[in-house]
């Protein structure tokens, strides 16, 4: 029943949003900000009601004179500001009701979200209480009706039992202090509305807490226009020697108290209490099955190049998001086609989304919408990024091939020098990519630290059969033009923690590592680093003295070679053994520490479980995932052995 109730919710907001799509269109629908929206009204009612206060008289004989002052006295500034002030209240609450539905209805309430949603109610409740306090500071008619209804309704709870209602049977009875206890409320509720909205747009990832520019003028134009118009005026001084019979009625904020004249004020607790209740239990029930293991999915995204978890029920945007991952997005609603991107393999939900942003022939050649995707299993996603880390721009280059030198039987070092004495920026870590004359690419890390940018140092292993790995070993020579885009990838080294370092490399995994601890030693970082180079042979050390004068040159870096299959002429008395495992023998607790991870698939679908099971933090686990992806095409990354693709 709720599933179809959804459903029908789902297809009501999308031909709904597809109207406001055509009017405003999909950049500048204002559906899809309404939570921003709520932020935005919050501030506008914050700021006019600091302006009121300033004028307002916490009196019973000065309370109404003062806000009369400001309506009509100052009526093109405290008057409108007076306007603005209910009206954008009015539009918190009807923009938290139509956000709260909507999430309700696409299934963004459940799971992990839970937080977020319990937030909300909390938020609504906070609303409602400043709105409804609010209407007591006038001291007119509306303040007499809304505090005398507030006193009895409270008054049936066994808490106040009839004390309330007692201040306000003769008008003597009502004081000053009354009024700053009013006061007091209306500023302390909004501060904590303010609070607890912190909170609650901090849960979820890159949350806005604005509209766009042109949504928020036009709702300052729309309101400044309504206040002209009707203006909000107050409905005659409260005389508590009469009974109130007849007001204008907000039905935003006191709907309830229409019913305190129809139901009993324990009929209306019970209404309240019951909504509540169903409110805040709607995340667990009904109760639904699991539809994936406990720990989620993983996702490997590319050209970042990071393999990332995903919650079950989250979807690839705001997994993405949670963990650095640039997305492009606007609407996040499926509405404007803005974080559309290819799932190279694995299977999404779709989700509900705007058939006009993704046709039926994208939807078969891979494409979906990011924020309403949700993965089946492990995915892999590929995006056009607007930006890399550092705002560093991606680009074309040209090169030549300067030098080559055989580092071993199956390893060969080119320098790369940019035409035209250009220099590129980059971080330690990162990659480029060669452009082949057909239009597809290689990946290979720079095995310089960025400090020396007039030239690229590549470790190219050579795969058997592989068709560019053969050409560099049969046909490159120096001189050759070389045309490559970069720099490309999130795999770099992170200078905002003091956590020791263990870098675990597989073959050429090494690339990537000497260009972090040679841009390290350059900085002057006196972070402890630890390498564990994984080969299978003593042969396959390409660079041993390398990392062994790093050693000796540098108190806090550390170099553990570790041959899993040496052959008897090797006569090697190291580490022996898979790479992770050595590991593990040294730190069985790793919540202290930061992994960088560069080798391949079957080292990283072992080891990055079993760091995890040992303590290590997701947030402190890097890896160079363009060449190593656990779980994620295993049997195709395989070929890639670390030195770049085939």
């Amino acid at each position: 029943m709720i599933h179809r109730i959804h459903l029908f919710g789902q297809w009501f907001f999308l031909r709904v949003e597809a109207l406001f799509n055509l009017a405003f269109g999909e950049r500048l629908n204002p559906l899809y900000y309404l939570g921003a929206i709520s932020y935005f009204l919050m501030w506008l009612v914050v700021a006019s009601g600091l302006y009121l206060y300033v004028f307002f008289k916490t009196s019973v004989t000065d309370a109404y004179a003062s806000v009369e002052y400001l309506t009509h006295g100052q009526r093109y500034v405290g008057g409108v500001l007076r306007s603005i002030h209910r009206y954008a209240s009015d539009g918190v609450v009807i923009t938290m009701l139509l956000h709260l539905a909507r999430h309700w209805t696409f299934d963004r309430y459940r799971g992990f979200h839970w937080f977020s949603w319990l937030s909300g109610i909390a938020l609504l409740w906070l609303v409602y209480t400043a709105g409804i306090n609010g209407y007591m500071l006038p001291w007119d008619r509306t303040a007499q009706f809304v505090t005398i209804a507030t006193a009895e309704w409270f008054d049936w709870l066994p808490f106040f039992n009839g004390t309330l209602i007692r201040n306000f049977i003769f008008p003597e009875a009502v004081n000053d202090r009354l009024f700053s206890l009013f006061s007091f409320i209306h500023i302390g509720v909004p501060l904590a509305v303010l609070g607890v909205l912190w909170v609650h747009t901090h849960r979820v990832p890159q949350a806005r807490s604005a509209p766009p520019l042109p949504i928020a003028l036009t709702l300052v134009a729309a309101l400044v226009v309504l206040s002209l118009a009707k203006p909000a005026l107050s409905q005659g001084e409260a005389d508590l020697a009469k009974a109130v019979t007849t007001i204008d009625f907000d039905w935003f904020y006191l709907p309830v108290y229409a019913l305190l004249y129809k139901w009993t004020p324990g009929q209306v607790w019970a209404l309240i209490g019951a909504s509540t209740a169903l409110f805040v239990l709607l995340p667990w029930f009904p109760p639904r099955r699991r539809a994936g293991p406990a720990e989620g999915y993983h996702m490997l995204v590319r050209p970042d190049n990071r393999i990332l978890g995903v919650r079950e029920g989250e979807t690839v945007l705001d997994a993405g998001l949670r963990q650095g991952v640039p997305f492009p997005y606007d609407c996040r609603s499926g509405g404007c086609g803005k974080c559309k991107a290819t799932i190279a393999y694995g299977k999404v939900d779709l989700g509900a989304f705007q058939r006009a942003q993704l046709s039926e022939a994208e939807r078969a050649a891979g494409k979906v919408l990011l924020c309403c995707a949700t993965p089946l299993g492990d995915i892999e996603v590929e995006y056009q990024p607007v930006a890399m880390p550092g705002k560093i721009p991606v680009r074309a280059w040209s090169a030549t091939v300067a030098s080559m030198h055989k580092l071993s039987h199956d390893v060969m070092q080119v320098m790369l020098a940019l035409d035209g004495g250009k220099r590129i920026e980059f971080y330690a870590g990162q990659y480029i990519d060669i452009l082949l004359e057909d239009g597809t690419r290689r990946s290979f890390s720079f095995a310089t630290a960025p400090q020396v940018s007039d030239r690229i140092e590549l470790q190219i292993r050579r795969i058997p059969g592989g068709r560019y790995t053969t050409h560099v070993f049969e046909r490159m020579k120096p001189g050759d033009a070389v045309r490559f885009e970069g720099p490309l990838g999130s795999f770099f080294l992170r200078e905002d923690s003091e956590k020791p370092i263990i870098f675990v490399a597989g073959s050429t995994g090494f690339a990537p590592v000497k260009s972090m601890v040679e841009y390290a030693i350059a900085r002057g970082m006196k972070r402890h680093m630890i390498l564990y180079w994984g080969v299978r042979k003593l042969r396959d050390l390409y660079l041993p003295e390398l990392p062994r004068q790093w050693e000796r040159e540098h108190p806090e870096f550390r170099f553990v070679p570790v041959l899993s299959e040496p052959d008897p002429e090797d006569h090697w008395t190291g580490r022996m053994g898979l790479v992770h495992q050595a590991i593990l023998e040294d730190f069985p607790d790793l919540s202290s520490y930061q992994v960088y991870a560069c080798g391949s698939a079957g080292m990283v679908e072992a080891a990055y479980p079993a760091f995890q099971a040992h303590g290590l933090k997701q947030d402190d686990c890097f890896s160079d995932a363009f060449r190593l992806a656990p779980k994620i095409r295993t049997d195709a990354v395989e070929l890639a052995k670390l030195g770049g693709t085939t």
